[in-house]
């Protein structure tokens, strides 16, 4: 690991209440880890009994709609923004459930149960092969087994019904 500012070698020192901490002996500071944050949403209609999934290109596994959190954006921006440049379609409301780190991708991830606005969603044929409405058997059967979206998907579920 390296420092952020002046990319001198970090080396583990101890700091109080924190254990070993990266410490840049040049900046004479401790350089906590850094990661990026991303948002990720199960999606649901206005009458809560359909979940929204998406196939994105070169995968077979459907997932939830993620993207991650701008410099400056608050993460409840960052939901409405990434559900609308994935779909055309806007956010009627939205609760935060939990977060989770993803290790494969070194991201925090903030989990949210979002109500979709009426309509037909418009892929992204950049990103997107597919965009389904499934019932919530067959979005716990479309979804990558074990992984960060099936856990989000699973707890969403009794939020849902708060929603």
């Amino acid at each position: 690991m390296y420092c952020t500012e002046c990319g001198e070698k970090l080396t583990l020192m101890f700091a109080n209440g924190e254990g070993l901490v990266p410490y840049c002996k040049n900046c004479n500071e401790y350089r906590f880890a850094q990661f990026p944050t991303a948002v990720s949403m199960v999606v649901t209609n206005r009458t809560k009994d359909k979940i929204l999934l998406a196939r994105h290109k070169g995968h077979d596994d459907y997932i939830l709609f993620a993207g991650y959190i701008k410099k400056g954006e608050t993460a409840e921006k960052a939901v409405t923004r990434e559900f609308k440049e994935e779909t055309k379609l806007d956010t009627v409301k939205f609760k935060y459930m939990s977060s989770r780190y993803h290790e494969p991708r070194n991201v925090l991830m903030l989990g949210y149960v979002i109500m979709a606005e009426n309509g037909d969603p418009v892929k992204d044929d950049k990103e997107i092969d597919d965009i389904r409405w499934f019932s919530f058997d067959e979005a716990l059967q479309a979804i990558r087994k074990d992984s960060t979206a099936e856990t989000f998907l699973k707890s969403a579920f009794a939020e849902i019904k708060k929603l």
